[in-house]
Parts: structure tokens; sequence; C-alpha cells
């Protein structure tokens, strides 16, 4: 058997990779609803999954010619609200409106309008604390954010926002007794990857900086 060469990696036949082209790299991000606030006063409500966390600053991928990114380079405040894998059927029942009108170019022929997406989807609006936008009741963790900058991506396709958080608010069934955090093992988010559905499986390990081991 010849040895490996240094640095070099050996060869299974069994592990080669196929170069392939999807369609959208959604690949197990997790889904957020976001409310913020049409030009009458009236709210609306999105689903996204292009959203991450920087400590207390949620990063957000809209589509530019959306509702949500119309509403935000204007009206800064917002909610992020976390599903779990129980709304998910209201998650779809959103996806295919849109708050805007005329229904964008590029929605035509697969969106169409909703002026009140929450009674679409068949969720309760709950009063937010610091923002003018509501909660969604039914999402167990609810994040009240407010815009601290919004820039078009390169392709100008996406409008990408940065938002602080201002308060998070979370189901009581979710948090570590007597503690400030989230419990791991009884939080699970609405996971969409590649268009499909999922929540979390068995915890395989954790971080050696989880405080909630």
């Amino acid at each position: 058997m010849n040895a490996a060469t240094p640095n070099s990696v050996p060869t299974d036949p069994s592990s080669e990779h196929m170069t392939v082209t999807p369609s959208i790299l959604y690949f197990g991000t997790p889904v957020v609803l976001l409310s913020t606030e049409n030009e009458n006063g009236s709210f609306n409500l999105a689903p996204m999954s292009s959203a991450w966390a920087l400590g207390h600053v949620i990063v957000l991928g809209i589509s530019a010619e959306g509702q949500t990114a119309h509403n935000l380079r204007s009206r800064r405040d917002l909610v992020v609200n976390l599903p779990g894998p129980a709304q998910w059927p209201a998650v779809e029942r959103l996806a295919p409106l849109t708050g805007r009108t005329p229904v964008p170019a590029g929605k035509r022929g697969s969106f169409r309008f909703a002026p009140d997406k929450f009674a679409a989807a068949g969720l309760r609006p709950q009063p937010s604390e610091l923002v003018r936008p509501p909660r969604v009741t039914e999402c167990p963790m609810q994040l009240e954010a407010r815009v601290a900058r919004a820039q078009p991506d390169f392709s100008g396709d996406f409008l990408i926002v940065e938002a602080q958080v201002l308060k998070v608010h979370a189901d009581p069934r979710i948090i570590v007794s007597g503690s400030q955090h989230i419990d791991p093992a009884a939080w699970s988010p609405l996971i969409y990857n590649f268009r499909h559905y999922y929540g979390l499986g068995p915890e395989l390990g954790h971080s050696f900086r989880s405080q909630t081991a």
C-alpha cells in the first residue's frame, strides 16, 4: 500500500460529490414571521427564512419589492416572530399572499393580495410593548426590534436589514425554570429545509459555551 503524501485526502469512491444546480439555497434555516406597519396604520405579516442573529442584532434578507421591504424603509419598527413546528400550516397559508397592491410584477401569477394577513393565516395579533407592529400570539418566541440599517444587496433583488432586538418574549414552557435562558430541549424552531418544513431532531450534544447543559 502506498503511503499518502503529506496533506493529501484519501479518495473514497463511495463519497464522491456531484455538481448540482439547486433552484434555491435554503439549506435548513429557521422560519420567521415579520410583523410590520403599513402606510395606513394597518399591519402586514410576512413569512421569510433568511434570518440569523449576531448577539442582539437580527440580520434579515427580504425581497426588495415586497410590502415588508416597503414598510421597513420608512417605518423601522418590526417584530420577528419565531413559530414552532406546529405553526407550519399557518406559515404556508401566508406563503402565497402579499400585502402589496397591485401585486409586484415578480409575484404576479403566483401570489395574491390579502389586506389582513393575520386573519388569512388564522393567527392572532398581540400588542407589543416597545414597537407598533403586533406580535403573533401563537409563536413561542417573539422579538420586538427596530431597524438600525437597511440596504440593497449587490443584485438589487433583496434588502439586507440589520435590526436591534429591544425585547424578547418567550412562552414560559421553553424557558429554563428560574433563569433567563431558553431551554433548547423544550424549544424547537420551525426549519425551512429546501422548501420543506421540519422541526428539530434529538439533541446530539452541546457547545462548550452552553449555559444550559
